[in-house]
Parts: C-alpha cells; sequence; structure tokens
C-alpha cells in the first residue's frame, strides 16, 4: 500500500465505548464518529487498535446492545471501499466472527506487521507485551482459554455481562491513574518490548494503544543504528489521540471537532 498526501492511514485506539454510562458513552461515540465522517475521504486505511468497547463479548446468537451508531459507520466505511483493521485490546478480547462477516473488518489477537511506502510498522493493542505484568499474563491466558470463554458463553448474557461489566469498572478504578505517566525508557514496557524486537529486525514504527497516554519516543536501532519510533495512540476519553502516515512522516494529532 502506498499512502499519500491524499490518501493517508490512520490509527486511533482505546474508544472505551460503554464507560463510564451510557450518557458519557454517547456523547464519546458520536465524536468519534464525527472524526470517522471527517476522514473518510482521505482515508486509505483505517486501524482501530483495541479497546473499542469498554466489554464485549459475543454470544452465538447474540451480541451487546447498544453501539449502533460506530458498527453502521464502520460498515459504511467498509462499503466505500476502505480498509478498516480491528486489534483486539484487553477490553474486547471476546471477538468471533461478528465483525468479518456483518463488517468486512479483519480482526488480529497479535501484534501484525504492516508495509505502507516502504515503511514498516508492527501494530498491536499492546496488552501483555514486555516484561513485567505477570498478573495480567496469566489472567489474559485465562480469559482467552476455550474452555472459560464456552463456560462464560453459557451464563445468561444479563448475568455474563453484569460480572464483566463489574471487574472492567474495577480495572479502570486501578489502572485509571497510573496510566497517565511517562514512567520513563527503562520502565515502560512497550518501550523495552520494542528494542527487544528491533534486536531480531527493524520497523520504522512501532503503533500501540493500551497505555491511554499519546508517546512518541525515538528508539535507536542497535544493529543498523536506523532510527525507529514508539507511537503510543493514547485513547479517546481524555485526549482524542490518533496517529496519522502521509506516506512520508507519520504524525500523532490531536482530534479537535470542527463547531
Amino acid at each position: 500500500m502506498e499512502a499519500s498526501a491524499n490518501k493517508k492511514i490512520y490509527f486511533l485506539s482505546d474508544f472505551h465505548l460503554g464507560a463510564p454510562n451510557a450518557e458519557a458513552s454517547l456523547a464519546r461515540e458520536k465524536k468519534i464518529i464525527q472524526f470517522l465522517d471527517e476522514v473518510k475521504s482521505t482515508a486509505a486505511e483505517i486501524f482501530i487498535v483495541g479497546d473499542l468497547f469498554d466489554f464485549w463479548y459475543e454470544y452465538k446468537k447474540v451480541v451487546p446492545k447498544g453501539y449502533v451508531r460506530i458498527l453502521g459507520k464502520l460498515a459504511e466505511i467498509t462499503d466505500a471501499g476502505i480498509p478498516v483493521h480491528f486489534f483486539v485490546g484487553n477490553h474486547d478480547m471476546w471477538m468471533k466472527d461478528y465483525f468479518q462477516k456483518e463488517l468486512n473488518i479483519p480482526v488480529y489477537f497479535e501484534p501484525v506487521p504492516f508495509e505502507f511506502s516502504q515503511k514498516k510498522f508492527l501494530v498491536g493493542h499492546g496488552d501483555g507485551l514486555g516484561p513485567g505484568d505477570h498478573g495480567y499474563k496469566f489472567i489474559k491466558k485465562i480469559f482467552r482459554n476455550k474452555a472459560c470463554n464456552w463456560l462464560f458463553g453459557i451464563l445468561p448474557p444479563f448475568i455474563g455481562m453484569g460480572i464483566a461489566n463489574y471487574f472492567s469498572r474495577r480495572s479502570r478504578a486501578q489502572t485509571g491513574q497510573s496510566n497517565e505517566v511517562f514512567l520513563g525508557e527503562d520502565k515502560e514496557w512497550l518501550i523495552i518490548y520494542c528494542k527487544d524486537i528491533l534486536k531480531e529486525q527493524h520497523y520504522n514504527y512501532f503503533i500501540f494503544g493500551h497505555r491511554h497516554l499519546p508517546i512518541d519516543f525515538t528508539l535507536s536501532d542497535p544493529d543498523s543504528h536506523r532510527e525507529s519510533r514508539y507511537i503510543n495512540l493514547g485513547d479517546w476519553i481524555k485526549y482524542f489521540s490518533y496517529a496519522v502516515f502521509d506516506g512520508v512522516n507519520l504524525e500523532l494529532k490531536y482530534y479537535a471537532p470542527n463547531p
């Protein structure tokens, strides 16, 4: 894919639709839709890099209530021939085939390499990567276990969604403040992860979400001495931040809606 000033690649993440309540979520959803409407004429591709929802579980015959505006907008965009990519986050990891079948959107569960205009990108949500956070990594294995997934699925949606929303609120309460502080090069797990990847293979850009803090950090490839950049996309709760690549430059930007 060749990106250009007229056809750009957009990256955004961490909408957490559904949180903290229906009213606030709806206002945020409308703002995201306004952004998508404004960029679709110049979009070559759009990447949604995880945690679109604060919680999502696809029962065999049931999908969570709500979100019709964002789902309809994504369908409109893919129907217009603009590819949309979705990366599963830690809040919406229980994706199955709804996005693929209904919206024509591929769903990724791990970081995936892409190449645009001879620039190499590694894109992923970012949860569970790098050193540390062993408690979450253990829980992630349990949640993604097929048996646990099936057991949750046999619960009536009213009970299952209630349990999930309770734990989702606890997750925000425990991490909401620390996620907004840059920990330094030696303590940021995703920076450490990117450095380890660069020992094996060069990427021009590492694009992640999950941290909720917009970050643009320059990395040095230890072998080739070429520079790479780690971009964290921030969120659409506080920062309304995103990244855009025009074939030459990648910028981290902040959305201010037109009046």
